[in-house]
C-alpha cells in the first residue's frame, strides 16, 4: 500500500495552526481512505482525539430540524465507532438543554465535548457537500460562531482544535449554491476563516509502478513497463481508474490466470470495457454532463476554444474540484484522462446525435 499522508501535503501543519480548511478531491480519489487512516494516526500520536464524521446520510434531507438532529446522530455513532472511552463516555453522559433549537444543538455538543476532554478533539466532516441549502447555512453558523468563542480566559480551547470540511468540490462553491447573493449578510461559515483549500492528488506514474509490483509480489503476475505506460496514459492516476484498469484485467480478462503476463495491448483493452461498460464511476460522468454548466465548458474544451473557458471562473473552478479537467501548462483546459476524454466525447455526441432531426430533406 502507498503512503497515505503525503497525498495532502501540510496537512499537519494545518491542524497544528489551529486553522479549520477544506479539502476537495472528486470522487473515488481515495478521500475516506485518506481520512480515516489520517485520523487513526492522529489517535495513535495521543497528542490529540481525532473524530471522523460522514455526512452522506444528509443527502436530500431538505428540512433543516431533520438534518441537525441527523448530524448530531452522526456524531454520537462516529464517536461510539472511535473506539475512544473517553469521547464516548462524554457522549453518554450529554445532556442538552431542555428546548435547544437546531440553530444551536452542533455548537452545543461540540462545546461540550471540548470543555471536558483532556486532549484537544480534531475534527472531520466527510462529505460535506451532502448537505442541502438551509442545513448547511445553519451548519456553517453554528461552527463560525464556535469557532469566534472558542478561546477561554485561561487560553482553554472551548471548541474543536482544527476542523476540516470534506467533499468532492471546494466549500466555495457548494456555499455559493446555497445562498443567493441577496441572503448572504450574516451567514458565517467556515470558508470565511478557512486558511486554505487543499485536494488529493493523484498517483504518479512512479507510484502506479510500485502499487501493480505489490501484485506483483503478491501472485508473481508481471505487469510489463510499457503496461504500466498504459495505465498512466489511461489513468493520468486517478485512483479508481488506476485499480479498475488492473481489475479488468487480472480478473475479467485474464480469469485471475496470475501466469499470464500484463501487457499493453491488454491495458488498451481494459481502457476500452471501461469505457463501454458504464460502471459506477462513468455513470458519475454522464449524470455530470447533464448540468448545463458542465456541458458549456467541456463543449468548449473539445472544440479547442479557450476564451469561454477561461472567462467563466466559475464554472472553470467548478469543473476542475469535480475532477473532469486539468490545466495544461499554459492554463487551458482540457480533460483530466483518456478515460474521461473518450466517455465525454462519446457522451456528448451521442447528445448532439440524439438532438438531430432524422427527417430526410426535402430535395426540391
Amino acid at each position: 500500500m502507498l503512503p497515505v499522508l503525503p497525498r495532502i501535503p501540510d496537512v499537519d501543519k494545518m491542524i497544528e495552526g489551529e486553522f479549520y480548511f477544506i479539502i476537495h478531491a472528486p470522487r473515488e480519489s481515495g478521500k475516506t481512505t485518506y481520512l480515516q487512516y489520517l485520523t487513526k494516526q492522529i489517535n495513535l500520536s495521543e497528542n490529540y482525539y481525532a473524530l471522523y464524521c460522514s455526512l452522506e446520510a444528509l443527502d436530500g434531507i431538505i428540512d433543516r430540524n431533520e438534518a441537525i438532529n441527523e448530524i448530531i446522530f452522526q456524531l454520537h455513532d462516529s464517536i461510539v465507532s472511535s473506539e475512544i472511552d473517553k469521547l464516548i463516555q462524554l457522549s453518554l453522559n450529554y445532556m442538552p438543554k431542555q428546548n435547544l433549537g437546531s440553530t444551536t444543538k452542533i455548537k452545543s455538543l461540540l462545546n461540550y465535548l471540548c470543555v471536558n476532554l483532556d486532549k484537544e478533539l480534531i475534527l472531520f466532516f466527510d462529505e460535506a457537500d451532502c448537505l442541502a441549502k438551509d442545513p448547511l447555512i445553519t451548519f456553517l453558523r453554528q461552527i463560525r460562531l464556535g469557532y469566534n468563542t472558542r478561546i477561554s480566559g485561561d487560553n482553554r480551547l472551548l471548541f474543536p482544535k482544527s476542523m476540516a470540511l470534506i467533499g468532492s468540490r471546494d466549500i466555495s462553491d457548494y456555499i455559493k449554491k446555497s445562498r443567493p447573493d441577496e441572503d448572504s449578510r450574516g451567514l458565517a461559515s467556515p470558508f470565511n476563516i478557512k486558511k486554505d483549500a487543499l485536494t488529493l492528488a493523484n498517483f504518479t506514474k512512479d507510484e502506479i509502478g510500485f502499487l501493480y509490483r505489490r501484485h506483483t509480489i503478491a501472485s508473481g503476475q508481471i505487469f510489463e513497463s510499457e503496461a504500466v505506460d498504459r495505465a498512466w496514459y489511461w489513468s493520468k492516476g486517478q485512483p479508481w481508474l488506476v485499480n479498475a484498469l488492473a481489475y479488468e484485467i487480472v480478473v475479467k480478462i485474464l480469469n485471475n490466470d496470475y501466469a499470464k503476463t500484463i501487457t499493453a495491448d491488454l491495458m488498451d483493452h481494459a481502457a476500452e470495457a471501461i469505457i463501454k461498460n458504464r460502471t459506477t464511476h462513468i455513470e458519475y460522468l454522464k449524470e455530470r454532463l447533464k448540468e448545463p454548466r458542465v456541458i458549456k465548458v467541456m463543449d468548449s474544451v473539445f472544440a479547442g476554444a479557450t476564451g469561454f473557458v477561461l472567462n467563466k471562473s466559475d464554472d472553470r473552478r467548478y469543473c476542475l474540484d469535480l475532477g473532469l479537467v486539468v490545466e495544461d501548462e499554459d492554463n487551458n483546459l482540457r480533460p483530466a484522462n483518456a478515460i474521461y476524454s473518450e466517455v465525454m466525447s462519446r457522451l456528448l455526441s451521442d447528445e448532439i446525435q440524439l438532438g438531430l432531426d432524422a427527417t430526410p430533406m426535402d430535395k426540391n
